[in-house]
């Protein structure tokens, strides 16, 4: 269960803007959110904060979100209020860190059986499948945080013009290394199984195996651009 921090729901309750989220779940992890749309600055401030917290002898594992930062302590917190007066201080002082990670060109099949969503997409977006496909393609994507399943990367760098919510009625098997859109974010599934993010396309690319070291192919801060292998419509 999680439980808000008290005397942060008086902040909140009031309004605030600007004013992050911290709450307990249970006795030894504390969740940091940030406040604010999902950018690519916020999600920079998010690594700052994730390398002060690291160096805290207090703080056995950090796990960097999509704009939020999940602490585990050594031993629960005597007082969690102080924590989170220190994370707010932290937050509006630290500058953003940027990672030089690699850059990886990812081929895509375009539509098909693999991208079966690319019609829904075009419709949602009042654009034509080969309209969708080009703006897909054109930014260069930052991967800000591994998470939902081991390997998968979530991307920022969608068009707004693309974003789409999620299916109400997931796929039971999405097969691993379908390219998807998510509300305002892009992917590409890590393990084959139930998603509910369009599936626009595929790639051969493997986006986690256990055998290999490291396990995941992408790293936070690496950065994809797509390009079109083929497409069928």
């Amino acid at each position: 269960m999680t439980e808000t921090i008290p005397a942060l729901r008086a902040e909140q309750s009031a309004g605030s803007a600007g004013v992050p989220t911290i709450s307990m779940i249970g006795t030894r992890a504390m969740l940091f959110e940030a406040p604010g749309e999902f950018t690519l600055g916020c999600q920079r401030r998010i690594w700052a904060l994730m390398d002060a917290c690291t160096d805290r002898p207090d703080i056995a594992e950090v796990m960097p979100g999509v704009t939020n930062l999940m602490l585990i302590f050594s031993t629960p917190p005597e007082n969690p209020e102080d924590m989170a007066a220190w994370l707010r201080k932290a937050w509006n002082a630290l500058p953003e860190k940027h990672i030089k990670g690699r850059l990886f060109e990812v081929g895509v099949r375009y539509g098909g059986e693999l991208g079966s969503d690319l019609p829904r997409v075009a419709e949602h977006c009042g654009m034509s499948p080969h309209e969708v496909i080009a703006l897909h393609q054109a930014p260069l994507y930052t991967v800000c945080a591994l998470g939902s399943v081991p390997g998968f990367g979530y991307l920022h760098g969608l068009d707004p013009r693309l974003e789409t919510p999620r299916k109400s009625v997931p796929s039971l098997k999405m097969l691993a290394g379908t390219v998807t859109i998510g509300g305002p974010q892009a992917g590409i599934s890590a393990l084959t199984g139930p998603n509910g993010w369009n599936s626009i396309g595929f790639t051969d690319l493997v986006m986690f195996d256990p055998e290999r070291d490291p396990p995941a192919l992408f790293d936070v801060g690496d950065q994809i651009r797509f390009y079109a292998e083929s497409i069928e419509l």
